[in-house]
């Protein structure tokens, strides 16, 4: 199918449809958890307001004392936890009060330039069983990589620390670790891994590097991953041809992984994550090397190789994403977010089926830097700006 352009947008974007065409609620929150956090919501204050194309909302801080946070999950009590890059697991209140007490139990962090404390998410059992995932930046031998393990709160501090994957091989570059953390219906568990900034191990699969792992909860193969039992490749490897994963969800139809990637000075990407799949980088790319504007790889297309769904030229740097299924923005219901970095902007996306068929960027330069975007179990939409300053914004209908 030929690639489809909205005009109207300054930004310069390519539809395609996939060739074929969610979540799995997990049971993360009960019901006395949601009213919990309905009942103690502080206060509006210092909160900005907005109109969309076709909702008006405002952005209100619930959290601030932050230090570049990353990743956000929601505790069944009506807590949240928030992990900061520099390597610190933070307790936030159903008030949005910051304890001033970081969790324990952690093994030591490598907090190198993108590296850190990264992702967290909760175990869709997590009501029965208190498991929850982080991933973060390690050093080992050769340098460093991307590792991912669980634990079980437990006041302050998570025991039971078991590692559940290791990135391999390490290298010394301090860039392109991934990581976002999502679990399928099946309960899967999805590890989305940069290349390191050595774009050439995205093409390998005898490299964790540039793809996406999926593993059981408790780290082990599955045996019907696409690699298994091909000679010299890593059996965790999904998907390979992937720059930079920072942003996935699940699809609260189809149950399939989506995701987006960083690409380099353009060519950002979203894609359908799927088994065996490559992704092209760095052989296809819509982007073009730094600085110079000059090409890299071979071409935008080659055959054995996906198209995205959409693609960013200029790169918008995105990071976090989530679908949208809530009751307190109708307007939105089924629509997809992607928090944005460099472009300092939440992007809202309507879909039809696979097809991305409009796009409305809104907050553009409001809050700053959107690292991660997640619904809460209020239905309202949650964002972390990533600064030394770091903070909670939530979107509420106005």
């Amino acid at each position: 199918m030929n690639a489809m352009h909205i005009l109207k947008f300054p930004l310069r974007i390519q539809h395609r449809l996939s060739p074929t065409s969610p979540a799995r609620l997990g049971r993360l929150l009960t019901a006395c958890g949601v009213a919990l956090l309905l009942l103690v919501l502080p206060p509006l204050a210092n909160a900005q307001v907005f109109n969309s194309e076709i909702q008006r909302f405002r952005a209100q801080t619930i959290t601030e004392g932050l230090e570049f946070p990353w990743g956000l999950a929601f505790l069944p009590d009506g807590r949240m936890l928030v992990s900061e890059r520099p390597g610190r697991l933070r307790l936030i209140g159903a008030d949005g009060k910051l304890d001033p007490q970081p969790v324990t139990g952690l093994p030591p962090i490598a907090a190198i330039n993108q590296g850190g404390l990264l992702d967290v998410v909760l175990h869709p059992d997590f009501a029965k069983n208190g498991w929850i995932y982080l991933s973060y930046a390690a050093e080992g031998t050769g340098g460093y990589g991307t590792e991912v393990l669980r634990g079980r709160l437990e006041g302050h501090a998570l025991r039971d620390v078991q590692i559940l994957f290791r990135m391999q091989p390490k290298s010394q570059t301090s860039h392109h670790f991934g990581s976002r953390l999502v679990f399928d219906r099946q309960g899967y568990l999805y590890i989305t891994l940069g290349d390191r900034g050595e774009m050439a191990r995205a093409q390998r699969l005898d490299d964790h590097a540039g793809s996406v792992v999926r593993l059981y909860d408790d780290g082990r193969v599955p045996q019907d991953n696409p690699f298994v039992g091909k000679a010299g490749a890593k059996p965790e490897k999904f998907t390979l041809g992937n720059r930079n994963v920072q942003g996935a969800a699940l699809h609260p139809q189809t149950g399939e992984i989506w995701a987006h990637e960083h690409g380099p000075q353009g060519g950002d990407e979203i894609n359908i994550i799927r088994a065996g799949v490559n992704y092209g980088w760095p052989v296809i790319t819509y982007g073009r090397n730094y600085g110079t504007g000059t090409k890299i790889g071979e071409d935008t297309a080659k055959p054995g190789m996906a198209q995205p769904l959409l693609y960013w030229t200029p790169s918008i740097a995105p990071s976090g994403m989530a679908f949208y299924t809530g009751e307190r923005f109708p307007g939105w219901r089924g629509n997809l977010f992607v928090g944005a970095l460099a472009g300092q902007m939440l992007v809202r996306l309507q879909l039809d089926g696979e097809r991305i068929v409009h796009q409305e960027r809104l907050l553009e330069g409001a809050l700053g830097r959107i690292r991660d975007v997640r619904q809460g179990p209020d239905g309202l939409l949650y964002l972390l700006i990533d600064s030394a300053q770091g903070r909670i914004v939530r979107l509420e209908p106005q």
